[in-house]
This record gives C-alpha cells, sequence and structure tokens, in this order.
C-alpha cells in the first residue's frame, strides 16, 4: 500500500509540475510572439496606407491615418491569441513623413494569485523609400496649389 502511494504521489507531482511549466511557457513565448505579431502588424498597416496618387505626383511618402488605423486594427485582431485581452493605443501617427508609435497592452485571462499578468509591448515605426525629386511639383503639393485626389482619373 505504501508503494502504490508513492507512485500515486509521483504522478500527482509530475502533472502539476507539466502544468506549472506549461503556463510559465506559454506567458513567456506569448510576450514574444505580441511583440513580433505587433511589429509586423505595424509595417504591413503602413505599406497598406501609403497614399500612392501622392507618391505618384511629388515623389514623398504619405499615409492615410484612416486606412492606417483600419488596416492595423483588422490585421491584429486576425493573428491575436484568445487566451488574452488587448488594449491598442496610437500614440503618434504622422502622415508625412510616415510615422506611428504603438503601445499593446495584453493581459491575460486567467489569474495567478488572484492577480492577472499583464505585459506591455511598444513599437516606433518609420516607413522610408528611395525618393525622386520632383522640386515643381513637390512645392506646389506643400503649398496647397496642387490638387492631387484626381491623379488616378
Amino acid at each position: 500500500m505504501s508503494k502504490a502511494m508513492t507512485v500515486v504521489g509521483i504522478i500527482l507531482l509530475a502533472i502539476i509540475t507539466f502544468g506549472v511549466v506549461n503556463i510559465v511557457s506559454n506567458y513567456q513565448t506569448g510576450n514574444e510572439l505580441d511583440y513580433y505579431l505587433l511589429r509586423e502588424t505595424t509595417e504591413a498597416a503602413m505599406t497598406d496606407a501609403v497614399d500612392v496618387g501622392y507618391y505618384r505626383l511629388s515623389g514623398l511618402l504619405r499615409i492615410d491615418k484612416e486606412k492606417f488605423v483600419e488596416s492595423f486594427v483588422r490585421r491584429f485582431s486576425q493573428n491575436v491569441s484568445n487566451s488574452r485581452t488587448y488594449d491598442i493605443k496610437f500614440y503618434d501617427i504622422n502622415e508625412t513623413p510616415p510615422k506611428v508609435s504603438i503601445l499593446v497592452n495584453s493581459e491575460t485571462l486567467t489569474s495567478v494569485g488572484g492577480e492577472n499578468v499583464s505585459f506591455s509591448n511598444r513599437v516606433d515605426a518609420i516607413l522610408e523609400s528611395n525618393y525622386y525629386s520632383n522640386t515643381y511639383v513637390t512645392k506646389e503639393t506643400r503649398s496647397g496649389k496642387l490638387d492631387y485626389s484626381d491623379v488616378d482619373k
């Protein structure tokens, strides 16, 4: 009887150990995956939000704020884990030159000792390209004298 209880105790200890290791590794890898997801999503959303008409005329990159936010939220929500809650904060979005600053706070749904574990990841991204310069068009566009809205017609 003593040997049987020892075996049961060892099996229970092994199950508890595997559970704790699984929870800890989930938190650690989850934070790393969130960071890479944030970085890749930001890059893709900035590329989606480039104003092509403005780039064709002036040779300068410019992003549309609303299109960037829409694309970012859509892409990020498609790839996140269901075991966390996310809070996305956009701190800075510049259209020209294209620069964004994003903070994503993630909090686990399970609690450890009554406390939720939370992580914060912040990314500052600047979109660059090889500019060509058309000084006349650039000056006219920046001064507001040139309307580039019908460039695709």
